[in-house]
């Protein structure tokens, strides 16, 4: 088994978790008051950051080779530090309670990356499991899977854009 394959479980995991530690960072800030939440603008750009993701997606599939296939943990480090943001405004909504919050934060991260990592590993799972059931490249459904969640992110995008201006 080439290195490459053997390691894409690792790679996963360091990915995933590089999202967990941003957003918790970013999360954490801005629960404790230290960064302010514009939570129009927050979700736009979490939006457009599905798409870019979306769109890398399709241009892997075709051997186009970025900083998002070279270094994921990376991208997923910088996306987490925005998607905290947004995580922060859905909890700010709720509440947590005054006197817990670093519990809370603390439960609400461990929380977060043990559901990524269960729905990464399931989603590793079953690919392996078409693939040896097929005996076909299953990497031919990835373009189509971008192309739906760019979609998908796009109508988000322009469903959340009139928030900017408050509208």
């Amino acid at each position: 088994m080439p290195s490459a394959v053997k390691s894409a479980p690792a790679r996963l995991v360091k990915t995933v978790t590089a999202f967990t530690v941003a957003h918790s960072i970013t999360l954490g800030a801005s629960v404790l008051g230290y960064i302010p939440i514009q939570r129009g603008a927050i979700e736009v750009a979490i939006a457009l950051s599905i798409v870019l993701l979306a769109r890398e997606i399709v241009v892997g599939g075709r051997g186009v080779v970025h900083l998002t296939h070279r270094k994921p943990w990376l991208v997923a480090f910088v996306f987490g530090l925005l998607h905290g943001l947004g995580f922060a405004g859905a909890l700010g909504e709720i509440g947590l309670p005054e006197g817990a919050i670093p519990l809370a934060l603390l439960f609400f991260n461990l929380g977060v990356e043990a559901g990524q990592l269960v729905f990464v590993l399931a989603l590793v799972a079953l690919y392996r499991l078409m693939q040896a059931k097929t005996r076909v490249r299953v990497l031919k459904f990835e373009p189509v899977m971008g192309y739906a969640l760019g979609a998908l992110a796009t109508l988000w995008f322009f469903d959340r854009l009139p928030a900017i201006w408050g509208a």
